[in-house]
């Protein structure tokens, strides 16, 4: 069985001194994986006797891939992961995350408030663009329609991972937010989706340019982020052109 959902940044390798024998790495390595590997069978056991209905196949109880990241999230700890997966695969069933499509975001997609980048950032991360002026949330904008269209934008952007990655790049546009665009609800939506859903795949999110307007927000809502809130940083648009992209990819509200 070919163990491709284990990234070599999972394991301790910065520990060993340079002059460490190579087959030393090596071993530690294989270890390292097979005892991951232990522990991915070992939830996805538990999972077949304790929660015999949920489904199966591609984010299913049995999906290997999906079971290490949650494993990853919580710190490899069986029960936990166990618990936090239960949770995840019965909220996709309700939230009826498989019947998403293009189509069936269409319309509040067309809205401009966030897309996923068709280029990777300079590390091959997918990137996903909230435009944070465009969401009026007090308007005819169904905050249900929201949360899809959010949902839909991760999905794909996960189905776009190169191989040996797995986080994603967001990035909050705040040029020209103002107390209309504000919404807490949903960035408590936000929050949840990434921390119990789709634990560990977020990479780094920027928040742009932010107004003086939004602190008051960002106090609020840091508190929730827990340990997530050192993923987060404020920067300016020139630092996403400079730091992040190349001129040919960086995204298209972002070039001079």
């Amino acid at each position: 069985m070919a163990l491709r959902f284990f990234p070599t940044s999972t394991f301790p390798f910065s520990s060993l001194s340079p002059k460490t024998p190579l087959r030393i790495c090596k071993s530690s390595f294989h270890q390292n994986t097979i005892q991951t590997h232990k522990l991915v069978l070992e939830v996805k056991e538990k999972l077949e006797i304790e929660q015999p209905t949920l489904p199966v196949g591609r984010n299913g109880r049995d999906d290997e891939d999906m079971i290490f990241w949650f494993l990853k999230d919580r710190k490899f700890r069986v029960e936990e992961a166990v618990a936090k997966l239960t949770q995840a695969i019965k909220w996709r069933e309700e939230f009826g995350v498989s019947k998403l499509s293009e189509e069936s975001v269409k319309d509040i997609a067309e809205t401009g408030k966030a897309y996923l980048h068709y280029c990777l950032d300079v590390k091959g991360r997918p990137v996903l663009v909230v435009v944070a002026c465009k969401h009026f949330p007090s308007q005819k904008q169904d905050p249900r329609e929201s949360e899809k269209l959010c949902v839909f934008l991760i999905e794909k952007a996960l189905s776009q991972l190169p191989d040996g990655k797995g986080e994603i790049l967001g990035i909050v546009d705040l040029r020209g937010f103002t107390t209309e665009n504000g919404d807490i609800m949903f960035l408590k939506f936000l929050i949840d989706v990434f921390y119990i859903y789709y634990p560990k795949r977020v990479g780094q999110v920027l928040f742009v340019d932010a107004p003086f307007v939004f602190q008051p927000i960002w106090q609020l809502v840091k508190p929730w982020l827990k340990s997530y809130a050192s993923l987060v940083r404020f920067c300016s648009a020139d630092t996403v052109r400079n730091e992040y992209f190349t001129e040919e990819t960086v995204p298209p509200n972002f070039r001079e």
